[in-house]
């Protein structure tokens, strides 16, 4: 079935002058009622698939973004960004992994204390949030990671966060990881499995 070009430009419209990611719902709201959402948006992709700027679906939710081959171009504006430190990285590692996780958990898997200030970098950052406390003693609060997260690291689902090997045959691991996947097997690569525990 060919779709109606004034609905493909509706779109194209709306996704170009919205200031924040539009799920479908949205888009079909402002689209004629006999208009294909699902079709257009995957047209849309197409068509924008070799050029500068790419349309991507992004925490469940569609915006336009710089093609990834042309980052570099955005190399000086990126620069002035403040730099995660490696004990940040790590802690963001192992939240997005195994969400939702408890701060003692976060300081098992790591081996060392965990200061406030490395939270405080990733919640002054909007990648991390509260996600609720474990039925446990003590009911201790659990963290998980954010739709901004998922904006920045271009991902639809915390759940396409790329496994031990993919990461290892991209070059970006060596050799396995002492704490990060071994200590919980399998779970690190499936995030958010642990759900029932909260309240």
């Amino acid at each position: 079935m060919s779709i109606n070009p004034d609905h493909l430009r509706m779109a194209e419209a709306l996704l170009f002058a919205a200031k924040e990611p539009l799920d479908e719902v949205s888009i079909a709201a402002r689209l004629p009622e006999e208009a294909d959402v699902y079709d257009i948006l995957e047209q849309l992709q197409k068509i924008y698939e070799h050029k500068g700027f790419n349309l991507v679906k992004v925490s469940g939710k569609w915006l336009f973004m710089t093609a990834s081959d042309l980052s570099w171009l955005l190399q000086e504006e990126r620069e002035t960004s403040r730099k995660l430190s490696r004990a940040a990285l790590e802690t963001l590692a192992i939240i997005a992994y195994h969400q939702p996780i408890t701060r003692s958990e976060i300081e098992e898997i790591r081996g060392v204390g965990l200061s406030r200030g490395i939270m405080d970098v990733l919640f002054e950052a909007g990648w991390i949030r509260p996600r609720g406390r474990r039925r446990t003693p003590g009911k201790p609060v659990t963290y998980g990671t954010t739709e901004d997260f998922l904006l920045h690291f271009g991902l639809d689902d915390v759940r396409d966060l790329p496994g031990f090997d993919e990461m290892k045959a991209s070059g970006l691991l060596n050799t396995e990881p002492a704490g990060l996947f071994d200590q919980f097997g399998e779970e690190a690569a499936t995030p958010l499995d642990r759900e029932e525990n909260e309240d």
